[in-house]
């Protein structure tokens, strides 16, 4: 009998074992699968960061972009010489303002335009090079340096010939009209306008702003068609007297 209930007791001390233990390994497959996710996660966003740092490593900067940026002018053979008097003047906005690169290629007759570290516009070196443009096709250092200045000037270029096909004295006859004698029809359209007029031969080159333009090439195109320089006068007047109303 003893034997029987020792036995009994073994038997039940080995069940209560096999209870434990099956109770405690779902826990630790749950700690274990935890764990598992935990590193998995972690894994993937330290994937994520290092792509994203790699990105950002190959992405260009603005920086970089700005200083393979050029731009090339060519120079006339007449415009040799004013460039070589005014070269200071020209150098010195662009270099101290803009923070741009310049220098005249001896070689191809071109003066080269470079950003360089220190560029922190976008814009500067189109503003350089319509400002070296201007002063390329006659227009005073002063006046061209307004373009480095403001935002809403530009340029504009025609031909006496695209208004209407003149050839020989008709042509000149034109381009005296405009002119005026020593000049005073054209300073006229300057002082009303706001603009500056160029005559260069056939080509008529105008800078100031989009409306100015506008108003100035109306009313030199009535010269070429042949109206009166004293009924131009007056249109313009009436002209840019309702555009100075409107602003």
């Amino acid at each position: 009998m003893e034997e029987e209930k020792r036995e009994e007791a073994t038997a039940s001390l080995e069940d209560d074992d096999v209870l434990m233990e099956r109770s405690t390994t779902p826990k630790k497959r749950k700690r274990t699968e935890e764990q598992a996710e935990a590193m998995a996660t972690e894994e993937a966003s330290g994937a994520a960061e290092s792509s994203h740092a790699k990105r950002r490593s190959t992405e260009p900067t603005t920086s970089f972009t700005l200083q393979n940026e050029t731009r090339k002018i060519p120079i006339p053979p007449h415009r040799y010489t004013p460039l070589k008097d005014n070269w200071m003047k020209i150098f010195t906005p662009i270099v101290e303002h803009l923070h741009l690169q310049i220098r005249f290629n001896l070689k191809s007759r071109n003066v080269e335009i470079k950003s360089s570290e220190k560029t922190t516009d976008i814009g500067a070196i189109q503003k350089g090079a319509d400002f070296v443009r201007a002063f390329t096709l006659g227009f005073e250092v002063e006046d061209s340096l307004a373009l480095v200045r403001l935002d809403d000037l530009f340029l504009e270029t025609f031909d006496i010939n695209d208004v209407k096909p003149l050839k020989g004295d008709h042509l000149s006859r034109a381009i005296g009209r405009i002119a005026g004698k020593g000049g005073k029809t054209k300073f006229t359209i300057e002082n009303v306008t706001r603009t500056r007029i160029v005559l260069a031969d056939s080509k008529i080159h105008i800078l100031g702003s989009y409306q100015n333009i506008q108003i100035a090439r109306r009313s030199i195109c009535n010269l070429i068609l042949g109206s009166p320089p004293s009924k131009v006068y007056g249109n313009m007047r009436a002209v840019a007297s309702r555009s100075a109303e409107r602003f």
